[in-house]
């Protein structure tokens, strides 16, 4: 399912630097990280440019029960690159925010409904039970609202994270979809699918009667600006 990147800048890990790795991990706590509990595979689009988009996995942690917040990679490989953060609030934080603020943020609805929003299964787990799982968790994100950014434009090549963070936007129709994939979904998720063996389709149609939510007006409000 993930792979190396073997094409990273910088020498190989030392045999030093490895034993350092193993040794740290015994005798220090890792608390922050060891408090993720999801990891869940979307897309983001930029911002400033609405025909890119890049592939993300979400590794979030529960702050509170109206708080979470998610660091981003683009694989689940052991190496994978850490391309941004991406916190996530219930409408009730939300709707304290300034105006200003909240236009930063974006929905989740048409992430979940669309089938583009996966918790990817572990292994070992039957079909069934974690379908069970991922729904209850789709159900909990619907009403969030979350405020993406990116460090590492790593889908036009960067070696190095380079430049300014990229404010990121979700997808919240398939019209807007084709505009950074002009296949659409299928498009969109062909290879992902692929990689964890899901079908967004199949998950749009069981997630079809799930229950949306009131959007605030304000939300998603990046996609107007030219």
């Amino acid at each position: 399912m993930s792979c190396q990147h073997n094409d990273l800048p910088g020498d190989p890990l030392t045999t030093k630097s490895r034993v350092l790795e193993t040794g740290a991990g015994m005798v220090q706590d890792f608390a922050p990280v060891k408090n993720i509990c999801a990891h869940l595979n979307a897309f983001h689009v930029y911002a400033s440019d609405k025909t890119r988009c890049v592939e993300a996995n979400h590794y979030c942690s529960h702050i509170t029960e109206d708080l979470r917040q998610c660091l981003l990679y683009d694989s689940p490989a052991p190496n994978a690159r850490l391309l941004g953060v991406e916190y996530m609030i219930t409408p009730k934080l939300y709707n304290t925010l300034p105006a200003s603020e909240r236009k930063l943020w974006h929905t989740h609805e048409f992430e979940v409904k669309s089938g583009m929003l996966v918790m990817p299964a572990p292994r070992g787990v039957p079909s069934s039970v974690w379908e069970a799982a991922e729904t209850a968790e789709m159900k909990d994100i619907i009403p969030l609202y979350g405020k993406t950014y990116h460090f590492w434009q790593i889908d036009r090549g960067d070696a190095v994270p380079m430049g300014a963070p990229e404010l990121m936007l979700s997808f919240t129709s398939d019209e807007r979809v084709k505009v950074a994939k002009p296949g659409g979904m299928a498009e969109l998720c062909r290879e992902r699918d692929e990689k964890f063996g899901v079908d967004w389709k199949a998950k749009r149609e069981k997630r079809a009667e799930l229950e949306g939510t009131e959007l605030h007006p304000d939300a998603d409000a990046m996609w107007e600006d030219k």
